[in-house]
């Protein structure tokens, strides 16, 4: 059965009036979905499901055996991932949840999604959340590449265990402008989130590099640098110490304090009096103490 339609024959206003031919309407309908499909396309779509495979993936970096397996590291909050990508830190892929927004940002990334609360709750290691979590390259670096100038001040930190103490340090040389953070024995990953978080990003700053004790001492002694360990017997009162010229500042551990290959490669001991009860100081503490003290004495009269 064919059906056909009654057409009226048309007014004299209506035929005075501009028809456009049904083809004509096709291809505007046609332009028309394809602007709306570029749209779309343009147009990113909300994760927010907790078993997407890339928020898997961002779990599971929360691992450092995993972050070392993929060569990647995790950035969290707007001014780290800024800083990070200010000091030539590849960015490479970022997550934002635009609820937990603060501020107007400005960073580039290969890759950005945007995500619920719920899911960025899931990825985020931190309480009080920007809204920005990173996956970025990291940049290790060899203690052989340092060329140290001829007044260098450099951090030595032997078997740092606690994330949040490598990265006050880190805070603390940035401020300080100290030359290099060398990390001997390390006991934590350099890019740990918590360093990063507690360093704000100074992490990124300045040059730090992890070797083995025995490779550390030896790169002192070839570049002349001295050694000054904070240590309890035989020492000098740090403010009595010398470090205007090049100067290495040796911290320990909390608990059991530095090695006996320290001990023994030392050129002088350095101790902070203790006027209190307390017979120590928190590394993070007593190296901010001492670095600031060789700043004082290199400042120029």
């Amino acid at each position: 059965m064919i059906l056909q339609k009654n057409y009226k024959k048309a007014s004299p206003q209506q035929e005075k009036t501009p028809v456009f031919c049904e083809k004509s309407k096709k291809n505007t309908k046609k332009a028309d979905f394809s602007l709306l499909l570029r749209q779309q396309a343009k147009k990113k779509v909300m994760i927010t499901s907790k078993t997407n495979p890339k928020i898997k993936n961002l779990v599971k970096l929360q691992k450092a055996s995993e972050r070392r397996e993929q060569n990647r590291i995790l950035i969290e909050g707007q001014r780290e991932i800024e800083r990070a990508q200010a000091c030539g830190f590849e960015i490479e892929q970022l997550y934002v949840c635009e609820p937990l927004l603060r501020s107007p940002i400005n960073i580039k990334a290969e890759f950005t999604e945007t995500v619920s609360e719920d899911v960025f709750d899931k990825i985020a290691y931190r309480e009080g959340s920007d809204g920005l979590l990173a996956v970025a390259i990291p940049k290790y670096k060899s203690l052989s590449e340092f060329q140290p100038k001829k007044d260098a001040l450099v951090i030595v930190l032997e078997t740092v265990e606690k994330p949040g103490n490598l990265g006050a340090v880190m805070r603390t040389a940035d401020a300080a402008g100290v030359d290099a953070v060398i990390v001997a024995d390390p006991a934590t990953d350099l890019f740990n989130p918590n360093a990063i978080r507690a360093s704000i990003g100074c992490i990124f700053s300045v040059p730090v590099y992890a070797c083995s004790t025995e490779e550390c001492i030896k790169w002192l002694k070839k570049n002349g640098i001295t050694i000054y360990c904070t240590y309890l017997k035989a020492s000098i009162d740090y403010l009595d110490a010398d470090f205007r010229k090049a100067s290495a500042l040796v911290m320990g551990t909390e608990a059991t304090g530095i090695s006996d290959a320290w001990v023994d490669a030392a050129d002088q001991n350095i101790i902070i009096p203790m006027n209190g009860i307390a017979d120590s100081l928190n590394v993070s503490v007593t190296t901010a103490i001492v670095t600031f003290e060789a700043v004082r004495q290199r400042r120029k009269p």
